[in-house]
């Protein structure tokens, strides 16, 4: 199995272009036509996770987050992104990295985040704007189904819950083709009318050329007329965050003791408890301060993140509880979820968790000290 085999796999459930604009998920190193021996799934490819790798023969690392996040400038082996690309080329690793475009799906990082608490009901806390297109064209009747059925397999029409959507109209085209075309209906030279389906489906921008070919080889034409159109509407699968219920309402600190449990915490940083009953909890994996005015729009009682600023903090404005569980903390089930995607698809492959903690941050339990003294 090629290693393209497995990152175009990935690419169908987190496309590449739901990553943000400064995000850089995908290949890193390596090439997509090596031959795949393993692979290693993981938050971070530290060196340590590179030399893992090595030693367990896989030559791909399933990361999170991209170990080239800007440009490198040098390579001397100085930095530890340095040793860690330098380590993956000098013994051919292919690095991939599934990012923001992990972040964005309803089943990516912040679903398996959901799933780990038990929540139900979920939805995207902020859905992605203009991230939608409409393509309209037009088939002679008898081939209309077969058209649609391309355009469906691209994965076109999809809306919502529901697949396969469509609109249909019919009307009459007409064309004349000039000397040398090759017309499906009609004479070159003599103008033709054509009893056509008008077909309209919405489709996700990222889908663009690969609804278009689709389209194209399906169609019977020799020149296929269609459009494509920017449209405003709200895609609700895809976006940052996500908004749930838990089966059964819990107070604040019963709460955060299970948060302490499920992600194996020693610390939350958090504001203000309210007294109330937890029902509504917002989450974002990471850094996800910016979605704190999203989580209290949308009405939720507890908003579960990492990374929050002190002056962020002040952004609850009583309205909410801010928990601060940390950045590697919230992600952790990522290497999980990862290996499950993986291990699915590829039953029969070497499919591996890393062992290597990443986690750049060290908690010093002050209480937990002074007992010991």
């Amino acid at each position: 199995m090629k290693i393209q085999d497995i990152t175009n796999f990935l690419e169908t459930i987190a496309p590449i272009g739901l990553q943000e604009n400064y995000d850089n998920s995908g290949l890193l190193t390596g090439s997509a036509s090596w031959d795949c021996t393993g692979m290693l799934t993981t938050l971070d490819a530290t060196e340590a996770v590179v030399q893992e790798a090595i030693k367990n023969q896989c030559n791909l690392i399933v990361a999170h987050h991209p170990i080239i996040f800007g440009g490198l400038q040098k390579i001397s082996g100085n930095h530890y992104v340095e040793k860690a690309v330098i380590t993956a080329i000098k013994n051919d690793i292919a690095i991939y990295a599934i990012h923001t475009n992990l972040d964005n799906v309803m089943e990516g990082v912040n679903g398996k985040i959901a799933n780990q608490l038990g929540l139900q009901n979920c939805e995207i806390l902020l859905p992605r704007q203009n991230s939608l297109k409409k393509l309209e064209t037009y088939s002679p009747v008898a081939y209309a189904q077969k058209v649609r059925d391309a355009i469906f397999e691209a994965g076109g029409g999809q809306v919502g819950n529901y697949s396969d959507c469509s609109f249909n109209s019919t009307g009459e085209g007409t064309f004349k083709g000039a000397e040398g075309t090759h017309p499906f209906v009609g004479t070159p030279g003599k103008g033709h009318t054509e009893t056509e389906t008008k077909i309209e489906v919405i489709f996700p921008n990222w889908l663009e050329s690969t609804i278009v070919k689709a389209l194209i080889e399906a169609h019977p034409y020799e020149e296929v007329a269609y459009n494509i159109i920017n449209i405003n509407n709200t895609n609700k699968r895809v976006g940052s965050g996500l908004l749930g219920e838990l089966p059964t309402a819990m107070s604040e600190p019963e709460l955060l003791d299970l948060l302490s449990k499920v992600f194996n915490l020693t610390v939350i940083r958090h504001t203000p408890l309210k007294g109330e009953m937890v029902k509504k909890i917002a989450v974002c994996g990471g850094a996800g301060s910016f979605l704190i005015p999203t989580a209290i729009h949308r009405g939720a009682d507890f908003y579960i993140t990492g990374d929050v600023k002190y002056h962020e903090f002040f952004d609850a404005n009583s309205q909410l509880v801010i928990a601060d569980i940390g950045h590697y903390e919230s992600e952790q089930y990522t290497i999980e979820l990862l290996f499950d995607i993986l291990s699915e698809k590829f039953p029969t492959f070497a499919v591996q968790k890393s062992s290597v903690i990443t986690n750049p941050v060290n908690y010093f339990v002050v209480a937990n000290a002074l007992k010991g003294a």
